[in-house]
């Protein structure tokens, strides 16, 4: 290894250990913290923790201490310190962490992101289009942090040790970090996301159709319609996109709405199981503890007895 090389890394990993230790420094107990600046969270775990579903909005995930593990359909992601998770799109996952001790505990931060900023950010940037070609890139990306965001990020934690800028200088350290996603190693999936017409921006708003009606009945024609694509190409970016078909993501959104319904509105399953869409009672508790792992009340009564 040369001696640039090895500077290079030495940085990264110092990096990456000021980012643990502020993260750290706010999350000094196992939760989840909502910080002050608008989309930020920080996330400590001082144990690895059970597979949990749950739903992954548009943004991008960092670890700086400890590991993960994210299960899209039947792809399993993991990352670790100096590693990122995009997701651009909302999607049903999997995730625990499966690398954390009281003395190193899991410490890692969530920044999400508004499509709409962006799109509007990739507008007045001159950058290459993305292929025209008839592709559909993956929602979910991990790859490894790139050093100036990772900076970016450094000082947007930073900023909360001086709450009166806060609503003036975290908006333009939000915008930077915008700003060299799109043009580093993340950049292709933004654009083509964005890119007016392409199969990714058509399948990112049936998406967003599907989440606003998941209650009513499926029709994948009507939703390849929409979309300009015939059923089967619909189907097939759908899953490229997703990692799932349009019935499993819409089970999906039901079996997780429902369950939320349960916990917070104490609505019984059966109760719970027609609000979100479900017919048959005996199918939507065969559904839910395949995915849940316990009929609808076992789940409900342990999640409360949880820490």
């Amino acid at each position: 290894m040369n001696a640039t090389k090895s500077r290079r890394i030495h940085r990264e990993t110092a990096a990456i250990e000021s980012l643990a230790e502020e993260v750290g420094r706010i999350a000094q107990n196992d939760g989840d913290y909502i910080t002050s600046i608008p989309g930020l969270s920080v996330h400590r775990r001082s144990a690895a923790t059970e597979p949990m579903p749950c739903i992954y909005g548009f943004g991008l995930g960092v670890i700086a201490q400890g590991g993960k593990q994210v299960m899209l359909g039947d792809e399993v992601f993991d990352y670790g310190p100096g590693q990122s998770l995009l997701t651009v799109v909302d999607l049903p996952v999997v995730s625990n962490v499966t690398l954390a001790t009281p003395a190193a505990p899991f410490l890692g931060l969530l920044l999400t992101i508004d499509p709409r900023d962006i799109v509007q950010v990739a507008a007045e940037m001159d950058l290459a289009q993305p292929p025209k070609k008839e592709c559909s890139y993956r929602a979910l990306s991990i790859g490894q942090l790139e050093p100036l965001v990772l900076d970016a990020l450094i000082r947007l934690v930073r900023l909360l040790d001086e709450p009166g800028l806060i609503s003036q200088v975290a908006p333009l350290i939000q915008r930077e970090i915008a700003v060299r996603l799109l043009a580093g190693a993340y950049g292709p999936l933004l654009r083509h996301l964005v890119a007016a017409g392409s199969s990714s921006q058509q399948i990112a708003r049936a998406v967003a159709g599907l989440k606003q009606n998941f209650s009513q009945t499926l029709r994948v024609d009507e939703l390849a319609a929409r979309a300009h694509m015939s059923p089967s190409t619909f189907r097939h970016h759908f899953r490229a996109v997703t990692g799932m078909s349009p019935l499993q993501y819409q089970k999906q959104l039901r079996l997780q709405e429902a369950r939320q319904l349960m916990l917070n509105q104490h609505l019984d399953a059966g109760s719970a199981g027609v609000r979100v869409g479900y017919e048959s009672a005996s199918q939507f508790s065969r559904e839910y503890a395949r995915l849940f792992g316990a009929p609808p009340l076992r789940d409900i009564q342990r999640m409360r007895l949880a820490p």
